[in-house]
């Protein structure tokens, strides 16, 4: 079975996915400045909810047509791609400086939730009760955005007289975009499956990988642009908005629409990713206390490590007599000197609080 089919589908699908997103986000956007709903709501909600579309998509359309697979592991590979390689590529493109409301609130929030998943997936099954209490805590985690919200009127959202728009063209742009969503989504989620049986690799790790990467474009452009443009803010938030709404609103949607059968999760991902996922946002609390800035080098790292997820997934799946010399590898060496950095990093900071 040859592989060009597929391989035209998934990237198709990604810019359809691609497009399909920016539409959504411009056309709400638009729509909620047109109905008079504060800046402030728009950027907590629409456009963190709109790099987020083509995750929500992909995954509830896999969930429906019994892809239980690749719409886990798009959530839980999204989210260790945008912590490794958008936040990572971000400070590579010049070094991001963290606000507190960040490092007291949403990281810590954030490492809770993912933890919180973990534990309901880790019994091989996420069931509907546990995708409803996803969405219970996502109203919860909106009140107390918007409740918060005053207390950093400056971190409002990027949003402009350029977002603004006529109603027609409002709901073109929102029209376009949910269509462009739906079908890009159909044709990745298609040239995925198809890929994965002709590699005669698992839908597990197509989805940690090429589904995962392509759904995370938006967040990275977004970070990217905003990293460039001097929006630290932006482009840190936008990492920690959407891997908060994959986990609370996309997983939880999944779990709801899966019904009674309640969402598969491979014991793999029980196992190995969801605790990297885990690891990457618990490894984000020192790297964001050292002087509240992200470095290049921490930067550098972070890339890295996605490097050394990505060797580890390609072996696992052709060369399995290396994996575990890998693996050994890693946790020796690797494991220890980023443990030894973090600490390092940490020790610094605290010398400099107290100098």
């Amino acid at each position: 079975m040859t592989l060009l089919p597929s391989a035209i589908e998934i990237i198709v699908g990604i810019l359809l996915l691609f497009g399909g997103g920016e539409l959504f986000v411009g056309g709400s956007t638009a729509l909620a400045l047109l109905l008079g709903i504060p800046q402030i709501v728009i950027g907590l909600t629409v456009v963190s909810l709109g790099t987020s579309a083509p995750e929500l998509f992909v995954s509830l359309i896999s969930t429906i047509q019994g892809g239980d697979d690749i719409a886990v592991s798009n959530i839980v590979g999204s989210n260790i791609f945008n912590v490794l390689v958008v936040l990572g590529l971000s400070a590579l493109v010049v070094p991001l400086r963290v606000k507190s409301r960040l490092v007291r609130r949403d990281v810590p929030l954030l490492l809770g939730v993912s933890m919180a998943v973990w534990g309901m997936a880790s019994g091989g099954r996420l069931t509907w009760q546990a995708g409803v209490a996803l969405l219970v805590g996502t109203v919860i985690n909106l009140v107390w955005e918007m409740r918060t919200a005053g207390e950093n009127p400056d971190e409002a959202g990027d949003i402009d007289d350029n977002d603004r728009a006529t109603p027609p063209v409002a709901a073109a742009k929102l029209a376009g975009g949910l269509v462009l969503l739906v079908v890009g989504s159909q044709v990745l989620v298609k040239g995925a499956t198809t890929a994965a049986i002709a590699l005669g690799v698992s839908q597990t790790v197509i989805g940690l990988t090429i589904v995962a990467a392509g759904t995370s474009m938006p967040e990275l452009v977004t970070s990217l642009v905003a990293a460039y443009r001097g929006k630290a803010d932006l482009a840190i938030g936008n990492v920690v908005g959407s891997n908060l709404l994959n986990q609370l609103v996309i997983l939880g949607l999944c779990g709801v629409a899966s019904g009674g059968a309640g969402l598969t999760v491979d014991p793999v991902m029980v196992n190995r990713d969801f605790p990297i996922m885990v690891l990457t946002t618990l490894a984000c609390l020192p790297i964001f206390w050292t002087n509240g800035v992200i470095t290049r080098l921490e930067g550098g790292i972070l890339v890295g490590l996605y490097g050394l997820y990505l060797v580890e997934q390609v072996l696992t799946n052709t060369v399995t007599s290396a994996v575990d010399e890998f693996r050994l590898v890693a946790l020796v060496v690797v494991v220890p000197l980023v443990l030894v950095f973090l600490v390092w990093q940490t020790l610094r900071w605290r010398q400099e609080r107290h100098a």
